[in-house]
């Protein structure tokens, strides 16, 4: 540990009242570092701080704040410093994710004549947020116009982004914008010295500390527009005979603007299955554009193609138990989770997978006999299920388990002679036969029948809510045809089928659809 001489301190008559600190951080964020780093830092100038902290209820329903109150000495005698922060008290608020400073704003903690907000703008997504069925994402442009007028400055990049390109945590950033902000009156030597002192993680610490020094200085961050990128273009070959057939299949039955997504269709299936699965693929596609054109599509884009190209790959990539095996045995994923922690060749790493099957997932992934037999055995698969349908801490990083869950994946070539497989065919066919249907009377409305293929998703439960609801939409079809603004109601169906998991908003617009109608 390098030992550090403290500064001389400040004058008593630069502060008349301690300058404080909040911090908003989540856990693994560093935290509790950046705010012993700042309490050293202090300490160094000779100043008096002291540090509290108060954790959030969990991951993502709170982050913890810690709080930091310093003040030079006066005359010898010790201050009395607050634990907490007070709304409209505050000279700096630091928070680690956006959504946080957003709190932050709501809780008085930053205020127009007094604070320096310093944020990242990167997202960890909240846990209402991740637990819709829709896209429950929250927008982050309100906080960013906010911040324009509720902070007295604002500092505002992607400090997570710049801690993972110099091979450090977000609060090495967070602190190297702190010392850049000048709130402060240290030399920016005193804080690499608190970083020194820490004695973990140095060099790397000191890295990230320095890009986000300089991070300060320029402008903050404005809410990013949204992404108008074009896709990127098809490629001819990849140099395997197999795969290129289906490259070749693409650029001749297909026009230009429809390639990209079924290039990512048959990339998703190829992984899913195999080649001859995407080429299945490719065999459905090219009988809905056939279909596409005799009904004029061409003016439109090809907007029934379209849809269907996408949505049609989701539905046949369905998640069953040997989608989930073999992901989570996949070695990319246990490099991917190595490089995004940052373990050394020298550290091991256990990571435990919490699972819990059904009766139905077993039955599932039985040969297509053999699984209806189960079927009409009610009592056996109450027995049964009784042992199955359990919870189980699955940890890969151990042989048995890591086999067990091999086995599972290796089960993949036999896919399509499971029961899950002929059901989700099935599935697939009743849909497709409904919107061909459709799109020889309304072709908008046909369209939007293929987009509610986007309410089936996930696996076990989530698979059957979802499935419950796209039947539940997709019924009202018959009635909607014929009717002005059609695709409207069928789109305003399936929004409310994904505004929440109990559905209670789908029965209301049901209900609503069915007066309107009466009417």
């Amino acid at each position: 540990m390098n030992a550090v001489m403290p500064l001389t301190p400040v004058g008593p008559a630069t502060f008349d009242r301690p300058l404080s600190i909040a911090i908003l951080a989540m856990g693994g964020q560093g935290g509790g570092v950046l705010t012993d780093w700042i309490v050293a830092a202090a300490e160094h100038a000779g100043w008096i701080a002291q540090s509290t902290s108060v954790p959030g209820v969990a991951q993502r329903t709170g982050a913890t704040i810690y709080y930091v109150e310093m003040l030079p000495p006066r005359d010898g005698r010790h201050p009395v410093l607050s634990l907490m922060p007070t709304p409209g008290d505050v000279d700096v608020v630091a928070a680690a994710e956006f959504m946080e400073a957003g709190r932050a704003m709501l809780r008085g903690f930053i205020t127009p004549d007094r604070t320096t907000l310093i944020a990242s703008t990167h997202r960890s997504l909240a846990v209402s947020e991740k637990g819709k069925p829709g896209d429950g994402i929250a927008s982050s442009e309100p906080v960013f116009e906010a911040s324009d007028f509720a902070a007295r400055h604002a500092i505002q990049f992607d400090m997570q982004a710049l801690a993972e390109r110099n091979g450090s945590v977000i609060s090495a950033v967070m602190f190297g914008a702190l010392a850049g902000s000048g709130v402060l009156p240290f030399p920016r030597e005193t804080f690499e010295a608190a970083i020194r002192e820490g004695g973990k993680g140095v060099e790397p610490s000191l890295r990230a500390f320095g890009a986000g020094f300089e991070r300060a200085s320029r402008p903050a961050e404005t809410a990013p527009a949204p992404d108008a990128e074009a896709p990127p273009p098809v490629p001819t070959s990849v140099g395997v005979p197999q795969l290129d057939g289906l490259l070749v299949r693409i650029h001749g039955e297909f026009p230009e603007t429809l390639r990209p997504m079924l290039f990512a269709g048959v990339k998703r299936l190829t992984d899913y299955q195999d080649v001859a699965y995407a080429g299945e693929y490719l065999d459905r596609m090219r009988d809905l554009l056939a279909l596409d054109r005799r009904q004029g599509g061409e003016a439109a884009g090809h907007a029934f193609t379209d849809a269907a190209a996408k949505y049609l790959a989701v539905a046949m990539a369905y998640d069953d138990v040997i989608r989930v095996a073999d992901l989570k045995t996949r070695a990319s994923r246990f490099e991917r989770i190595d490089k995004e922690i940052g373990k050394r060749d020298d550290q091991l790493l256990y990571m435990t997978e919490f699972m819990h099957p059904r009766m139905e997932e077993v039955i599932g992934t039985m040969p297509k006999g053999l699984g209806l037999w189960f079927e009409r055995k009610p009592g056996l698969v109450r027995l049964l299920d009784r042992a199955v349908n359990r919870g189980r801490r699955v940890k890969t990083g151990h042989v048995g388990w890591f086999l067990s869950l091999n086995c599972v994946a290796a089960l993949r070539p036999a896919r399509r002679l499971l029961l899950r497989h002929a059901r989700e065919m099935q599935h697939i066919e009743a849909w497709l036969a409904l919107a061909t249907r459709t799109a020889e009377q309304d072709y908008a409305l046909a369209v939007e029948v293929l987009h509610c293929r986007r309410l089936v998703k996930g696996y076990s439960d989530t698979h059957a809510r979802g499935e419950a609801k796209f039947d539940h939409v997709l019924a009202a079809v018959p009635s909607l045809l014929g009717k002005p603004d059609s695709a409207g109601w069928l789109r305003r169906l399936r929004t409310a089928a994904l505004a929440d998991e109990a559905g209670e908003a789908l029965a209301g617009a049901l209900m609503t659809l069915e007066h309107a109608f009466e009417a």
